[in-house]
């Protein structure tokens, strides 16, 4: 019987402990910051926790090939928007949260938490201005 006590007390420390520790990785973020880019795709996903994942296109110069950023929305409200702005130019702020013990919050550790369009570039001074 003493064993099982053990045991018990054992397996409700620890599922206190991974409680205590998702609640402080989701609360604490890592850093936080901007990206701006095109999003290419934005879904929601995921066979049992789902979530909303997207991909940022983030372009240095033109004719090079993007770098992808990808991120996680948990917000529904942010979900609305930014379902409405793929394929556009858009600014997006994001607070990362590392150390999550499930994917179930989402794929990333980049969690997104606002939106805003961005309006196009405009040429550089002095560069040609060349239309297709």
């Amino acid at each position: 019987m003493k064993k099982t006590g053990w045991l018990a007390g054992f397996l409700v420390l620890f599922i206190l402990g991974v409680v205590a520790w998702t609640m402080l990785a989701l609360w604490w973020s890592y850093s936080e910051g901007e990206r701006v880019g095109v999003l290419q795709k934005f879904s929601r996903k995921g066979w049992i926790c789902k979530t909303y994942e997207g991909e940022l296109a983030l372009y240095v110069v033109g004719g090079v090939a993007p770098q992808i950023w990808y991120f996680t929305v948990r917000d529904e409200a942010v979900a609305r928007d930014l379902n409405a702005v793929v394929g556009e130019r858009v600014r997006l702020h994001y607070a990362e949260h590392r150390g999550l013990p499930t994917s179930c919050f989402g794929d990333t550790a980049y969690f997104v938490n606002s939106v805003s369009e961005v309006p196009a570039a405009s040429p550089m001074p002095g560069a040609a201005n060349i239309q297709p």
